[in-house]
């Protein structure tokens, strides 16, 4: 009997010694929290991040110091110039796979050329310089193997709009292609300099969604304005806002105009139409959907020519400057009264050339298996940019058209921008005189044809259905562009996205957490229905990154709103659920805080303590614990600050 009476006692004493053992562990680990190294001061971290990047120098360069000065000189090179790296691999196998892709994105990029000249209001021979120097650039400093380099429709437009304002095109011809190509310059400056100083997170300023927004209605714009070409309008106007152009459109048709342009360039829009969704169907035809341009460019040539169209009525492109490009050094004029403006221009192009070159190199970059090295990027094409406003070209960039013809016909290398940029150097030095009877309504359907892979409804209909802010930031590009300008609508388009960082941060979301059935975690009660609240205790993570002034008063009323809400709750009798003791704050999430979030956190106590609940803290990060030791924050609330959320559960249940 005595024995079996003692049992009970040793299996008592065995308990309370596990429940001692808990309770210094648990001490143990609340003075890691609280007895943490300091943090590093912002001064120190700029120290240490400038001693690390010298290191870093210190270290390449001891390493050269050991090799001859032709190894040094070599070894830098490559740095600059990938094309040393992997031209030293380079086989006959890659060369005719590139050579057939190169030939492939000529046949495609000289007709497109000529009509993003037109569109940017430029005589079309610019379009074939910028498809020249760029591509020969690019190819020796830049890092994507696909990115197929040259002029763009949007931005094209985009120049246009912006510097007609400054120049007229119509009656001013030359200072306007002055300031297109000083403001090339600016933004090839800009771009360099994000990729020197690492600042390609402004690029970032365009979320994805206002891109997909503000491209698709860039898109409609453009294709309203080639119903110029199409018409065979000669007076047109220079607005880009739909209004405006419908309004253009419906007083040319009111006008003595010629149907020829506009049967011609339909009859080829829908050959160059056709044979890109028979390429899409059948993939080994890839090849024709490639050349249709300008097989259409071609064949509308020829019969202009064998019928004498121009002299009834058919619009024609008339004189193309042939030959090398020119030097453009002595049209960089840097005295004019609007170089503040052009630099403005220059930044906006910068951004957005960015923003579309490297989203289309990263992502066959990941088709393929390899990492896009994004300043690298932006340095090479700054500099491909910099040198082509020397060279009578404008703001080149990655084409994504071009780009995904350039993938699907095999290219290894980018040899095979090399390949297209000779070509259209041939074509400007032979083949330029021929181009003379060319219709400008075909371009204007090469441009038309380009725009459907540019609206992009499924993309936005899977932003309607993942973020609704996000497709709010699309859709006021869209509309921006189609009903203000293509400024205006880029503007609108950072200013909802800033928008929504400002609203995230100022009313951050705050969560209930209960207890995981068979777990020691705590989970959202409204994400996870089957988590239990613990009685007498309100357990609420934050879910913000930084407690600051524009958001502190917020979170602190509704914390108390919480508790509020949590004490007038009733059960089916009406009967009070529980009294809230304890508010436990989850802080993982929080990474800062500044003097008006610790002041909104001893108001919290203090508001807390005068209805006698007490406050506790779990999972502080390093700076935050650090600051409110600092403010004596910790003492106030008593040190109760744990390791977890668990722990501070423990050590509530067992007082």
């Amino acid at each position: 009997m005595a024995s079996s009476a003692m049992i009970p006692t040793c299996i008592s004493s065995s308990k309370d010694m596990q429940v001692d053992i808990e309770k210094n562990q648990s001490h143990v680990r609340c003075q890691w929290v609280l007895n943490p190294p300091e943090p590093p001061s912002p001064w120190r971290m700029i120290t240490d991040s400038v001693e690390k990047s010298i290191l870093r120098w210190r270290k390449n360069f001891s390493t050269l110091g050991h090799e001859s000065w032709a190894r040094v000189m070599f070894s830098t090179l490559q740095r600059i110039f990938p094309i040393l790296v992997w031209g030293r691999s380079y086989t006959a196998t890659k060369f005719r796979k590139d050579l057939l892709a190169g030939l492939t994105i000529a046949s495609l990029c000289i007709p497109q050329s000529i009509g993003y000249a037109t569109l940017a209001n430029l005589d079309p021979q610019y379009g074939l310089y910028t498809s020249v120097v760029p591509p020969l650039i690019y190819a020796v400093m830049g890092t994507s193997q696909e990115i197929a380099m040259g002029p763009v429709a949007v931005v094209s437009l985009l120049l246009s709009s912006m510097v007609q304002k400054l120049r007229d095109p119509v009656f001013d011809p030359i200072a306007y292609t002055k300031l297109v190509l000083l403001a090339t310059l600016f933004a090839g400056i800009f771009q360099t300099a994000f990729g020197l100083f690492r600042l390609g997170f402004l690029v970032d300023f365009l979320s994805h969604a206002a891109i997909v927004g503000f491209v698709g209605g860039a898109a409609i714009v453009i294709g309203l304005q080639q119903l110029k070409g199409l018409l065979g309008v000669s007076h047109f106007t220079t607005k880009t806002d739909i209004i405006s152009v419908i309004k253009a459109v419906w007083q040319a048709t009111h006008h003595p105009w010629n149907p020829r342009n506009f049967i011609l360039g339909c009859s080829f829009l829908v050959f160059i139409l056709s044979t890109r969704f028979l390429g899409k169907k059948k993939k080994k035809l890839f090849w024709l959907a490639s050349i249709s341009p300008l097989i259409s460019v071609v064949v509308s040539t020829l019969l202009v020519f064998v019928t004498h169209a121009d002299k009834n009525g058919v619009k024609i492109v008339k004189h193309v400057k042939g030959g090398l490009n020119p030097s453009s050094i002595h049209m960089l004029d840097f005295n004019n009264p609007y170089v503040g403006e052009v630099a403005k221009i220059g930044l906006i192009l910068a951004v957005v050339a960015l923003t579309e070159s490297v989203a289309v190199g990263r992502s066959f970059a990941s088709i393929k298996g390899y990492q896009l090295n994004g300043n690298k990027e932006m340095v090479s094409i700054g500099i491909t940019n910099i040198i082509g406003s020397f060279t009578s070209c404008y703001v080149a960039t990655g084409s994504f058209s071009r780009t995904a013809v350039n993938y699907a016909a095999g290219c290894e290398t980018l040899v095979s921008n090399i390949v297209m940029g000779m070509t259209v150097l041939i074509s400007l030095q032979f083949m330029t005189k021929l181009l003379y009877y060319t219709p400008t309504a075909i371009l204007a359907s090469v441009i038309l044809s380009a725009l459907p892979g540019l609206i992009d409804i499924n993309e936005a209909l899977r932003i309607w259905k993942l973020d609704k802010f996000d497709f709010l930031a699309c859709l006021s590009a869209f509309f921006g562009v189609l009903f203000a300008s293509v400024e205006i609508g880029l503007l609108v388009a950072v200013a909802v996205s800033f928008s929504k960082i400002i609203v995230i941060s100022i009313r951050p979301g705050t969560e209930t957490l209960g207890k995981l059935p068979g777990t020691d975690l705590f989970g959202d009660v409204n994400q996870y229905p089957m988590a239990v609240k613990i009685p007498g205790l309100l357990i609420i993570r934050l879910k913000s990154a930084l407690l600051c002034f524009a958001n502190a008063t917020f979170v602190r009323e509704r914390i108390m709103k919480w508790v509020s809400e949590e004490e007038e709750s009733m059960d089916d009798k009406g009967n009070a659920i529980s009294q809230i003791q304890f508010v436990i704050l989850d802080m993982s999430n929080l990474v800062n805080i500044d003097t008006s979030g610790i002041a909104a956190l001893e108001e919290l106590h203090k508001s807390l303590s005068s209805h006698r609940k007490q406050l506790a803290i779990a999972n502080p990060r390093w700076q935050v614990i650090h600051k409110l030791k600092v403010s004596n924050f910790v003492n106030k609330i008593n040190g109760r600050v744990f390791l977890t959320v668990e722990e501070a559960v423990s050590s509530k249940i067992q007082c």
